[in-house]
């Protein structure tokens, strides 16, 4: 899956929406596993890697990397 690089501050488009509407998530925490929050009601999830890049659609907006 090189095409779906994803990485912190990302916001992304996963395949299900949540229940309070939205679709968009931002990526907050990346490593085995990945925290992501939810844009609409700020919710957060943690989920494995491997599920992430499974269930991940598209990345909307890059995030900027702070030094």
């Amino acid at each position: 899956m090189a095409d779906k690089e994803f990485g912190l501050n990302d916001v992304v488009e996963m395949k299900k929406q949540h229940p309070c509407g939205t679709n968009k998530w931002k990526i907050i925490r990346v490593g085995m596993d990945v925290r992501i929050k939810c844009e609409g009601c700020g919710h957060s999830v943690m989920i494995p890697r491997k599920e992430f890049a499974r269930k991940l659609k598209k990345i909307i907006i890059k995030g900027e990397i702070e030094e």
